[in-house]
């Protein structure tokens, strides 16, 4: 008896990438708002440093950045665009800044392999300060992530995290993300168990995903754990119970299986008919067929068990299995009746049979007939339940004449039993057996003759032995003959006749 293991659906929110200006490279330090402005203060510093724009390049950033702003990504690839072609010169730092522009520009229009394109570029320009690099290329893997390119963007953002990249629970939570949704989750599980570690407080998509990766990697001891404590949690949920008694079911520990659905039952959680039978179905697994029958015709009399013929016909198994007859029969009876099904009025047949009612047996097996039951199997049970009485009546005797044999109770039983067994069709499966009992019920009563002519003779031989001794005795002593054993005497004519007549001619 095997219950299969549900996990809840985990969903994933993306969105774009992170708004229409480069308000979102601001909160990754990319840029400063000041730096887009042409109008900000050159101190030595950046001037040093050549972070800085030229006037031309710094005017054609700003009206950029203004389209950006309202919403018109074509406005700024196609000014930026136009900058980058110009024969104005630009410096590392200029083009850096323009080609992360244009990435937020492609991403706003979904082309997504012109933002990757643009973004590596404003690596590859060198203008960057090494957290910018590092940013960067963090938007990139969250940009392939984003965009379906699950397995690539993962193995980008893991590779910023193996050198040194600071690893934020963001990143966490966005390669466990990456990794559930390329469906290797062998990879986002320590991803998954280190963003569930983090979590403060733990919520119920933290247990879900744990769950739904040990099912997936078959590990039931660490998942067995964690619906634990999800149970802990939301004892209500009876979905909850449900997966650990299937889960307990899968990993070999039915009986445990059968306690959790048990308590279930008891606490009132299982109001369903299919939920009802399947803890119905372990009592008789676990060899309680009684009490499953009694949960059963209960939940009948409820009505959240419905009383049909089939349901009837195994409640009437369980009783007969424990060998309550005297319950199985009745409910037979009425779905027997109530159905008209041969196999109905044969269990009937069967379960008198049992209860040693020969005549009711028949009578049952005969309607199984009717209704195209096999005959020779029906025939077979009438002829041994008759024959089975012979046990609770007196056994013919040696000492019985023929007369009182051929009246006695057990003699008339046999014939009885002949009768039905004759009755076995030819061409029956059961024809077979049926010929060996009648041959060997006749032979019985012949036994007993038998036997009774052994032990009769057994008895005169001794007799013939000690009337000879008394006979011998006579001869030496004189006197009158007496045996000890009164009923030898009853042999000393035909001693007389074999032995002493013989000897005195």
């Amino acid at each position: 008896m095997t219950y299969g293991l549900k996990t809840s659906t985990l969903t994933f929110h993306t969105a774009k990438l992170a708004g229409a200006s480069l308000l979102a490279f601001v909160a990754i330090g990319l840029v400063t708002p000041a730096s887009m402005n042409v109008a900000f203060a050159q101190d030595e510093e950046a001037a040093a440093e050549g972070r800085q724009f030229s006037a031309d390049a710094g005017e054609k950033v700003n009206e950029a950045l203004q389209f950006l702003n309202e919403d018109n990504p074509q406005g700024a690839l196609n000014t930026l665009n136009a900058l980058l072609v110009s024969d104005n010169p630009l410096n590392p730092y200029e083009k850096s800044t323009i080609y992360q522009m244009l990435g937020q520009a492609y991403n706003d229009t979904d082309n997504t392999a012109g933002a990757l394109k643009a973004f590596q570029n404003a690596i590859n320009a060198g203008g960057m300060l090494p957290n910018e690099v590092d940013g960067i290329k963090v938007v990139i893997a969250q940009l392939m992530i984003v965009n379906g390119q699950y397995r690539a963007g993962a193995e980008a953002l893991e590779k910023y995290l193996r050198e040194g990249g600071q690893q934020k629970a963001s990143y966490v939570e966005l390669l466990v993300q990456a990794w559930v949704e390329a469906e290797d989750y062998r990879r986002a599980l320590p991803w998954a168990e280190k963003w569930f570690n983090g979590a403060n407080p733990k919520e119920r998509k933290h247990f879900d995903l744990l769950n739904f990766l040990y099912n997936n990697l078959n590990m039931p001891g660490k998942q067995a754990d964690i619906v634990k404590q999800m149970i802990q949690k939301w004892p209500e949920d009876r979905t909850l119970w449900d997966n650990w008694a299937s889960m307990l079911g899968n990993g070999g520990r039915e009986e445990d299986a059968f306690e959790v659905n048990k308590m279930l039952y008891l606490g009132g959680a299982m109001t369903k008919e299919n939920d009802i039978k399947k803890i119905i179905q372990y009592y008789s697994y676990y060899e309680m067929p009684y009490q499953a029958g009694q949960i059963l015709e209960r939940e009948m009399r409820t009505g959240r068990i419905q009383r049909t013929p089939e349901n009837l016909e195994e409640l009437s198994k369980y009783y007969r299995t424990a060998r309550e007859y005297k319950k199985a029969i009745p409910i037979l009876e009425e779905a027997a009746q109530s159905s008209n099904s041969a196999k109905l009025y044969a269990a009937l047949g069967e379960a008198y049979y049992n209860e040693g009612d020969c005549n009711k047996a028949e009578d049952s097996f005969g309607k199984a007939i009717a209704r195209g039951y096999d005959a020779g199997k029906s025939w077979m049970q009438v002829a041994n339940c008759i024959y089975d009485s012979t046990q609770n009546v007196e056994r013919l005797d040696c000492s019985m004449t023929d007369a009182q044999m051929d009246a006695a109770p057990i003699t008339r039983i046999r014939a009885n039993a002949i009768e039905a067994f004759k009755k076995v069709p030819a061409g029956s499966r059961e024809s077979r057996n049926a010929k060996k009992w009648l041959k060997f019920v006749s032979e019985e009563r012949n036994a007993v003759e038998r036997r009774c002519v052994f032990e009769k003779n057994v008895e005169k031989e001794l007799c013939f032995s000690k009337i000879k001794l008394e006979y011998d005795n006579l001869a030496f002593s004189g006197g009158e003959f007496a045996l000890d054993d009164e009923n030898c005497n009853q042999f000393k004519a035909a001693y007389d006749e074999k032995y002493v007549r013989r000897t005195t001619e």
